[in-house]
């Protein structure tokens, strides 16, 4: 196991940026490594059952064949297929990528072609070919509306809470703070940031900065970009805690109590949030979440406090206890708790079809 080092001068620390989503290529990319996984975690296995049902393997498969093709177990893949313009949404990722220079599309499957040995099928994209392109282009859009898409909510909603505290650590700490509250997965020794990675490599930013990318299905490690001439960003695995979903027995139990919306924003709120991210991850309007939340709060289950522009919203510790279906300790208010190339990633052998 060797060590990414991403060296940062004066200018990089007033130009380190935190993604506001995942970003759906590199999502993509990430549950082919799910689907190696020897021993699957327990927080993706909910995801994983639904994607193996029969509705949706027919819909998963050409884009399945294609990454499990070019994005292989070992330590490289094509940067091509991760374009920064995916921090922008699908469209914006596919498009960039089938804009892609034919000097580029060449250099990098040559480059991949020294880990393995690759199908004919891949020939035309390396030529830049415009309707091979199309195709590649065709079987990743299929297969994130099948594996990805329908998750949604799921995924944002997690995303957003691990937002909220990385805002927050930057917010009280400056972006050191911000760097510190990503221990043990990084290692933050001024001017260098270090995590584990397949091979030891070195990032050096020149003034560049770098863009943080929160991931839902990136696993134990970061991971950044092969080339280190291309805009600099990090991808990082949210915290465990994040992605569980809350018990269905229990939340059937608090529908019953307070009703089923507010008992929704309980949950949601399990996840500090601000009114706008509150609203997006129940699908309702501004209004109405500001009202189930102040609710809440002068039942003494939620603590408000204005963040900025925003409103932030997190649970007493009154409201935890409620939540975890235990009775709280002391006092009932307060906030709670006041392979790039990667082999980390990457490793593994397939053992889930698709």
């Amino acid at each position: 196991m060797g060590t990414l080092r991403i060296h940062f001068d004066a200018e990089d620390l007033t130009r380190v940026t935190l993604a506001d989503e995942p970003d759906p290529l590199w999502e993509m990319i990430f549950t082919r490594f799910r689907f190696r996984d020897r021993v699957r975690s327990l927080t993706f296995r909910p995801w994983f059952e639904e994607v193996r049902e029969p509705a949706r393997t027919a819909g998963m498969r050409r884009g399945a064949h294609v990454l499990d093709v070019l994005v292989p177990a070992g330590p490289y893949f094509p940067d091509f297929l991760t374009p920064y313009e995916g921090l922008r949404g699908l469209d914006s990722g596919l498009a960039a990528l089938l804009r892609t220079p034919k000097r580029r599309l060449a250099a990098e499957l040559r480059l991949l072609a020294r880990h393995r040995t690759l199908p004919r099928w891949v020939r035309p994209i390396a030529e830049g070919n415009a309707l091979a392109l199309e195709h590649l282009g065709a079987a990743l859009r299929d297969y994130h509306e099948t594996a990805i898409a329908p998750f949604r909510e799921l995924v944002g909603a997690a995303v957003d809470a691990d937002r909220a505290c990385r805002t927050r650590a930057l917010l009280r700490g400056g972006v050191e703070g911000l760097f510190a509250g990503f221990a043990p997965l990084m290692r933050w020794s001024p001017p260098v940031l270090e995590t584990e990675y397949v091979v030891d490599q070195d990032l050096v930013l020149g003034g560049r900065g770098l863009r943080l990318v929160p991931s839902y299905f990136c696993q134990r490690a970061p991971l950044t970009l092969a080339d280190p001439e291309l805009p600099p960003v990090l991808i990082y695995p949210i915290e465990q805690r994040h992605r569980w979903r809350p018990a269905v027995n229990r939340r059937a139990g608090l529908d019953a109590l307070m009703g089923a919306n507010r008992s929704a924003v309980l949950h949601a709120l399990g996840r500090s949030a601000t009114t706008t991210q509150l609203a997006r991850m129940l699908g309702i309007s501004a209004t109405a979440a500001s009202r189930h939340a102040t609710a809440l709060r002068e039942a003494g289950l939620v603590d408000t406090r204005r963040d900025g522009n925003a409103v932030l919203h997190t649970l007493t510790r009154l409201g935890t206890a409620l939540l975890q279906g235990s009775l709280p300790q002391g006092s009932t208010g307060g906030p709670a708790g006041a392979d790039r190339h990667g082999g980390t990633e990457n490793g593994g052998t397939e053992n889930g079809g698709l």
